[in-house]
């Protein structure tokens, strides 16, 4: 299964500018859900990411609380937690390991920092995988990003888009 994954959009509160090439990719992609961890803050991004898939909302603290502050998704074999991240006091590693296996998933997308970051673990017997694709509008101290993922059984590979050069592909 392709999904699209991305965070922190902020369009348009704190950008006039939300990259046509998230759209384009998804669509060219083929993607068949969307996951935006939080910070999507105008609904009619939902409608647009709306119309190319089923979208899964995590709520952030600039959202209005229509969405709900966390999702756990079956995807194929692989167990998905969904969160913004704002929640944390300190969003180190170890907190994010912690939630993961609290929330009982392999995968935990999470936003927040408005920077990429990708990392697995064997953390206490369990592989656990914590993905925070960045912004695509409004980055800090990185480029902007967002991903289109690829799920095949428990296996996840990810392809990161940045909208101002050319993507390249990571595991």
């Amino acid at each position: 299964m392709k999904i699209g994954i991305l965070s922190d959009t902020h369009y348009p509160d704190k950008t006039s500018y939300l990259p046509d090439l998230i759209f384009d990719v998804f669509r060219k992609e083929g993607v068949e859900l969307i996951i935006h961890a939080g910070d999507l803050t105008a609904p009619e991004v939902f409608d647009v990411l709306r119309e190319i898939a089923p979208v899964v909302v995590a709520r952030g603290n600039l959202d209005k609380p229509i969405f709900p502050e966390e999702k756990i998704l079956g995807i194929e074999d692989l167990k998905v937690g969904v969160i913004h991240g704002h929640q944390f006091l300190s969003m180190d590693e170890q907190t994010l390991k912690y939630k993961a296996l609290d929330m009982g998933v392999d995968l935990l997308i999470f936003g927040h920092t408005h920077r990429f970051f990708y990392k697995s673990y064997e953390y206490m017997g369990k592989r656990i995988h914590l993905l925070n694709p960045g912004s695509p509008t409004v980055p800090r101290m990185s480029d902007p990003t967002f991903l289109v993922g690829k799920v095949t059984g428990e296996r996840f590979k990810f392809d990161i888009y940045k909208p101002w050069e050319t993507q390249w592909k990571y595991p």
